[in-house]
């Protein structure tokens, strides 16, 4: 077998060996990296954020952050426990912080570490808009979607590496690299991620939901995001995201199933949404 099958082969088996099942998507992920790799490395990153940054405690809007966060946390185990991941979080370590910044963001690094930026509250403007960014954040750490991006880039670096060993010719190799560069991104990589941002729109409606909050919301959400963004976004194939206007589409048709979700599990009004 010469290199470049050696290689193939190599790059196939630790896929298919590094694939696991995800129980909030039901799919068979890449997970080269495990968790316990993956979460020490978050928490060390996420600590140094925190130490860098200008952490906002004991007011009222940052112990909303910590409620809302311990309630879409308790939903996501209600979830996973009723659907046999007893479990399942086990390695989490959940924490909640508001920083002091215009940013308009909100992250949740592997392992549920968790920051809001001040900047983003004017456009959640309610505790529930707060709790359908969480949802949205928290979904993308359940799916493993940090872990995903880690192997899709591990591979997609190693695919450009066989190909730059494997062709021989200078010409060829440098038409490759530029074709498999934009090809890889724009067919492969961005539409991973925009599925990733689907998935956690989905998630992030259930645990909303579930937590008490209403999903009808999450459209309204983001209205206001769109809003502020001026209508500026790039096209929808070139993006990490899905436009504004056909998310704000997928969530109001997913809504009923959040609702009929959060149902089973007993819930079935929702807090008032008042604003700040």
């Amino acid at each position: 077998m010469n290199l470049k099958n050696k290689i193939i082969v190599f790059g196939l088996l630790l896929i298919i060996m590094s694939c696991a099942t995800n129980p909030f998507t039901g799919k068979q992920t890449m997970a080269i990296v495990p968790n316990s790799q993956l979460f020490p490395t978050a928490f060390q990153q996420y600590n140094q954020v925190l130490s860098e940054s200008k952490v906002i405690k004991g007011t009222s809007q940052s112990e909303m952050i910590t409620r809302v966060g311990q309630r879409i946390s308790i939903a996501a185990e209600r979830w996973l426990n009723a659907n046999g991941y007893e479990g399942y979080l086990k390695d989490y370590k959940w924490e909640y912080n508001l920083i002091d910044d215009k940013t308009v963001n909100a992250w949740c690094m592997p392992g549920g570490k968790i920051v809001f930026y001040t900047g983003i509250l004017p456009i959640a403007q309610s505790e529930t808009g707060v709790a359908a960014i969480m949802g949205h954040e928290v979904a993308h750490a359940l799916a493993n979607h940090g872990q995903q991006r880690m192997s899709a880039d591990y591979i997609q670096q190693g695919v450009a590496i066989a190909g730059n060993i494997a062709i021989q010719n200078d010409n060829d190799r440098e038409a490759f690299n530029q074709y498999y560069g934009i090809g890889s991104q724009v067919g492969v990589m961005l539409p991973f991620s925009r599925s990733h941002e689907t998935e956690a729109d989905k998630i992030g409606l259930i645990l909303m939901a579930m937590a008490g909050y209403n999903p009808s919301e999450a459209a309204e959400l983001w209205k206001r995001m769109k809003e502020n963004s001026g209508g500026s976004a790039p096209l929808e194939i070139l993006s990490t995201h899905p436009s504004n206007d056909s998310r704000i589409q997928e969530i109001n048709s997913l809504v009923p199933m959040a609702v009929a979700e959060a149902k089973k599990f007993g819930v079935t009004t929702f807090k008032p949404i008042t604003k700040f």
